[in-house]
Parts: C-alpha cells; sequence; structure tokens
C-alpha cells in the first residue's frame, strides 16, 4: 500500500524489519524505553505497523491491531519531532484507516495528551469513551473513526 502526494511529500506504507532502526531513532520515548523497540519490531514482524516517509526520511508510524472487541485498534502513533505540524500524523491514521477491514477504528490518548487529542479530532475521530485506572490521575480518552 503507498499513498502519496506531491504537494506534501508524504508517502506511507507497511514498515519491514529494515526501517525498525530509522522508526526508533525517530522515536524519543523509543530511546529511553527498550520494552516500546521490543513492541515496535513484534508489531512489525506481524504486520501490523505502516510508517511514513517525508523527504526520504522515516517521519512517524503507527501500530494498528485488529483485536479490540472485533474492530481496528491504533495503539500508538509517533511523528519525528522533526516532522510535526506537517501532516504526517493525520497521513498515518488516514492509511490505518485506509487498511482496516472493519467498519470503525478505535485509538486512545491520555486525557494530558492535548496534542493527540487536536490530531485525533483532525483526522476525523470523536470521542467515544473514557477508561479509569490505567495511568493513575489521568484518565485514558478513547476515540473511534467511522470508515464506512
Amino acid at each position: 500500500m503507498e499513498n502519496s502526494g506531491a504537494a506534501d511529500e508524504i508517502i506511507t506504507r507497511a514498515a519491514a524489519s529494515g526501517d525498525v532502526e530509522a522508526m526508533l531513532a525517530c522515536d524519543t520515548y523509543a530511546q529511553a524505553h527498550a520494552a516500546r523497540g521490543e513492541a515496535v519490531r513484534a508489531a512489525v514482524g506481524k504486520g501490523h505497523c505502516l510508517l511514513a516517509l517525508r523527504a526520504g526520511q522515516v517521519a512517524g508510524y503507527v501500530l494498528v491491531h485488529d483485536d479490540f472487541f472485533g474492530y481496528g485498534f491504533i495503539s500508538l502513533v509517533v511523528v519525528s519531532p522533526a516532522h510535526r505540524r506537517l501532516g504526517v500524523g493525520e497521513r498515518l491514521l488516514a492509511a490505518a484507516g485506509a487498511a482496516c477491514p472493519t467498519e470503525k477504528v478505535f485509538t486512545s490518548t491520555n486525557q494530558s495528551n492535548l496534542a493527540a487529542q487536536r490530531l485525533f479530532a483532525s483526522a476525523g475521530f470523536v470521542r467515544s469513551g473514557r477508561i479509569e485506572h490505567l495511568d493513575e490521575g489521568d484518565p485514558e480518552l478513547v476515540y473511534v473513526k467511522f470508515l464506512r
């Protein structure tokens, strides 16, 4: 799967094992938390990861799953600090939605993560619920996008 536009120079595609190191290099959290790298490697190995390239560089990635109560779930969206606010996150969410075999796709973020909430809203997601006690004092907000 490939998605590109001349105006924004962002290409999305399935991530391959050879992409992992560049993906983790653009992810500041992964650089400090080895478990993130392990999760990314596992997702790539299962074909559950899409990446975005901008000007030939890895600009971000998403992890996607198909086991959230029978629906698709985007468990992680990462955009390199150098590529933020350039449409990379929206393009990744659109690619994940296009690849989703179900009629809706879900995602979530902490209530404190205002940037993710803005990204989800701009990508057409709506609030669907709230989960308490995952991170004490910072509820998880669940979002849904209706695809079909």
